[in-house]
């Protein structure tokens, strides 16, 4: 049996990689990120997807430069306090501007308190007062309805009919028209927003003249912290809902449906691409394989052979025990766990080992563009495992650090990757 001292020093450290929020690598992920945002890899990468948003007009970069050099390296606490407020900021901005009725001003600030919003939810369940998430994501959500409002045409906000209830969905116009067009729909992934959605596809594909369809999935979103909905496997139950929903709509060409799945989304589109046949062209952005992998690569042997051998209490008292080592730890897998419904280590351990495309992967036909990027930090091989898998019409798309468009998602770099997806799907849908 491992001595308490050296179950310790060595869980704390692995539950950290497990979380699939943080490298596992942090010494590469360090050398990945311009150290002027962050000497702390999750706080570099915070700042890198936020500042990214600014392509599209959905952050001000000077004011993010600011913020991530003014949050101490490692303080969760003050990175969680100059977000919000940074989001406060915005949003009074964007109220003045509204009632003076400058429309383009009035969704931008809007877009900028949304996306500062959302980059504070992830600092925190690392932080003393997690009970602040939901007022957090309330105020996130007010200002995404409001910058919603704000386009031009305005966003529609559409209920999805799902297992009961419904999910939440906007509808985006290219213009007013109403004449029929390609649909793309945005799938996200674990932590993901509307203006996630929106920044990585909606508004470049708008631009290009297609039609977009964003949606709160189980554990996402409203689903999550409103309909108390959780993350499942099976996601063609939730994809194709959505489908349904769009493919009869006449402002959408149903011989031109796309799907984006992003981050998580890699493996949910995937996934239900085995199941679901309408869809013409889809991308995994970027392609992951076994969401279980990243999970479990770190933790030491012998908590694996708990957690196999089905010792659920053992198996949370263990991971309790390293995690009480480690606040990060701690709140990185409180972050991870919470759309799975569970608060209990052994249950969530044990649910992402649903999450594979072997048992599935060959019932795929929907041309696919698989991506991966250079110090890909959650998934790193995983890209290749699905492309080499496929046996329909696939694409890969490596894309590198000289590009920008290093790390997860292409964090900093929507402009490049506006350009290598967006241009394959008007290929492929054409």
């Amino acid at each position: 049996m491992i001595n308490r001292r050296t179950f310790l020093h060595t869980a704390a450290a692995a539950v950290a990689s497990t979380a699939a929020s943080v490298p596992a690598s942090l010494a590469q992920a360090s050398a990945a990120v311009p150290e002027a945002l962050s000497a702390d890899p999750d706080f570099a990468f915070t700042a890198k997807i936020t500042l990214g948003n600014s392509y599209h007009h959905a952050s001000d970069p000077g004011k993010v430069l600011w913020i991530a050099t003014n949050i101490p390296s490692g303080d969760f606490e003050a990175g969680y306090r100059v977000y919000y407020q940074a989001g406060v900021d915005a949003r009074t901005m964007a109220d003045s501007a509204a009632s003076k009725h400058h429309q383009v001003s009035a969704r931008e600030a809007y877009l900028w308190a949304a996306s500062y919003f959302s980059a504070a939810l992830r600092f925190l369940d690392c932080t003393a007062n997690p009970e602040l998430m939901l007022g957090c994501w309330q105020a996130y959500a007010g200002c995404w309805a409001k910058a919603a409002a704000h386009f031009d045409p305005p966003l529609e906000k559409i209920e999805i009919p799902y297992e009961g209830t419904h999910l939440t969905g906007w509808f985006l116009r290219a213009d007013t028209s109403k004449r029929r067009r390609p649909l793309l729909i945005l799938n996200n992934g674990a932590d993901g927003l509307e203006v996630s959605s929106y920044v990585k596809g909606a508004a470049g594909a708008l631009a290009r003249g297609y039609n977009c369809m964003i949606f709160n999935g189980p554990g996402q979103g409203d689903s999550l912290w409103t309909r108390k909905l959780c993350f499942r496997p099976d996601w063609e139950k939730v994809l194709t809902p959505v489908v349904e929903t769009m493919i009869h709509h006449p402002e959408v060409d149903a011989n031109r449906i796309a799907v984006i799945g992003i981050s998580f989304g890699g493996f949910w589109v995937a996934r239900s691409l085995a199941f679901e046949h309408r869809i013409a062209a889809a991308v995994a952005d970027p392609g992951i394989w076994d969401c279980a992998e990243p999970w479990m690569t770190h933790l030491p042997q012998v908590i694996l052979d708990v957690l196999k051998a089905g010792k659920r209490e053992q198996f949370d008292q263990m991971m309790h025990m390293g995690t009480d080592a480690n606040a990060r730890a701690r709140g990185t897998l409180r972050f991870r766990m919470r759309p799975f419904g569970t608060e209990s280590f052994f249950e969530a351990f044990h649910a992402i080992q649903s999450y594979c495309l072997a048992d599935v992967v060959g019932s795929i036909r929907t041309p696919m563009l698989v991506t991966d990027s250079e110090g890909e930090q959650f998934t790193p091989g995983q890209a290749r495992k699905l492309y080499d898998a496929l046996s329909c019409s696939k694409t890969f798309a490596a894309f590198t650090r000289q590009q920008g468009a290093d790390q997860h998602c292409e964090a900093a770099a929507p402009g490049i990757r506006d350009f290598t997806i967006l241009n394959w799907l008007d290929e492929i849908l054409a």
